[in-house]
């Protein structure tokens, strides 16, 4: 039986703002609760409120800002502690460096068009983008890197959130981060 330690995992949902990231990170809480883990969440506006409460977006403050972020989530996993990342993470670079920081890294691409995105646009993110008063927004006037190789793609236009998190649940169960289902017990 693995402790809690060997256990635990990352799981990094990437994509532009409005992709839908944040309703795939609860769904996929949900899944996983479901199944008894309890994983803790970082979402990245939450958690940049606490860090950067006054944030300007530029790329020194985005690569501390990341890096913080993949160093809380490297520590919850070193202790026991499943987590989800909900953010953009617009760089590729930021992605790659907590792939390497933390063992058992999933990384999930909340893919969606910028349109869609636009159109969606909950917090206003592009519509202040487009008006000049928010800088650097990803896939307007800052670059998003979409991942390269990531080991789950969602649409986050058309994919069901539900069904969504059950093939991250699937893909984590194939790679041993999670105990494979019993599949006797499911019929």
């Amino acid at each position: 039986m693995p402790s809690d330690r060997e256990s635990a995992f990352a799981v990094w949902l990437t994509g532009l703002p409005a992709s839908g990231k944040s309703t795939v990170a609860r769904a996929l809480a949900a899944e996983l609760a479901g199944k008894g883990v309890r994983a803790a969440v970082l979402e990245s506006d939450a958690v940049r409120r606490e860090i950067t409460p006054d944030a300007t977006y530029g790329e020194a403050e985005r690569d501390a800002f990341y890096a913080t972020v993949a160093y809380l989530a490297r520590m919850l996993v070193l202790h026991g502690v499943p987590v989800i990342v909900d953010a953009t993470a617009n760089r590729r670079t930021y992605r790659d460096r907590a792939r390497e920081a933390i063992p058992r890294f999933l990384e999930v691409h909340v893919r969606c068009p910028l349109a869609v995105c636009r159109a969606r646009d909950p917090k206003g993110i592009y519509r202040r983008g487009a008006d000049g008063t928010a800088q650097n927004v990803p896939g307007i006037s800052a670059t998003y890197e979409p991942p390269l190789l990531p080991e789950v793609v969602v649409d986050g236009e058309r994919d069901d959130p539900a069904a969504a998190a059950g093939r991250i649940v699937s893909e984590l169960e194939k790679k041993g981060f999670l105990p494979l289902r019993n599949l006797a017990k499911d019929v």
